[in-house]
């Protein structure tokens, strides 16, 4: 627990500090929405991005090394965190990115608690079954372009798969597929909700387009070399965190 403490009494706050582009802030707030690539210039993020228990299931899961996609610390700040629509992340990926195939997945870490009030995520369980869903590219409603899921779609599928909203302490851990479709409210409570997102990608799927800049697909796409030597599956090895 002390490392998830150090996490958010120290390097969050320092990380969302800085002005460098990595920090996407909010539509008319100064409010960080999301930080990326950390893992490339904070050191403590780097380990975790390592951590054999973030890697090791999704490298079981696809039976090959991955890159890393995308490393984001979400910030869904008191008062001042805004939505995110429903959509999925596959969604982004193939349409800006030209990945491939939805050979990805998504491992997110609970930085603070998660309650009912501070804008959980809210998952429709099965949607992941469907594969890629018709999107249209929203640039207007939040400060960070999305491919989003029309209203009448969304009924359709909670009208067969209902709603979950994951809550949990800090250092909860969940891992979801890249096409599974989610969104999140706004936080209006006095809590923040800060998270981090590992977006883990199979080697062998890497991306083919690389017009967006570099901190929010990762410098790694490019080398997959790179990527299996450092995303690979442990060897029972302590000299992460624990």
């Amino acid at each position: 627990m002390r490392h998830w403490r150090a996490f958010i009494g120290l390097e969050v706050p320092n990380l969302y500090a800085q002005r460098r582009p990595e920090n996407v802030r909010e539509k008319g707030s100064d409010a960080v929405r999301t930080n990326f690539a950390a893992h490339m210039y904070s050191a403590p993020f780097a380990r975790l991005a390592r951590h054999p228990r973030m890697i090791d299931p999704v490298v079981q899961i696809f039976g090959e090394p991955v890159y890393m996609h995308q490393f984001k610390i979400n910030g869904k700040m008191a008062f001042d965190g805004d939505v995110w629509q429903w959509h999925q992340d596959f969604g982004t990926w193939f349409n800006d990115d030209q990945m491939p195939e939805a050979r990805a997945m998504n491992v997110a870490i609970f930085l603070n608690e998660v309650n009912e009030f501070n804008g959980p995520l809210m998952f429709i369980p099965g949607s992941h079954t469907l594969g890629v869903l018709e999107a249209g590219h929203d640039t207007t409603t939040t400060s960070y372009p999305l491919w989003t899921i029309d209203h009448d779609t969304i009924t359709r599928l909670v009208a067969r798969g209902g709603l979950v909203a994951p809550k949990g302490p800090v250092g909860s851990m969940i891992i979801f597929h890249s096409c599974l479709v989610h969104a999140s409210t706004s936080n209006l409570s006095p809590w923040n909700r800060v998270s981090v997102y590992l977006s883990l990608c199979a080697v062998s799927n890497h991306i083919r387009r690389f017009k967006r800049p570099e901190y929010i697909w990762t410098i790694a796409a490019r080398f997959s070399l790179m990527a299996r030597a450092v995303l690979r599956p442990s060897s029972g090895s302590s000299e992460y965190m624990n």
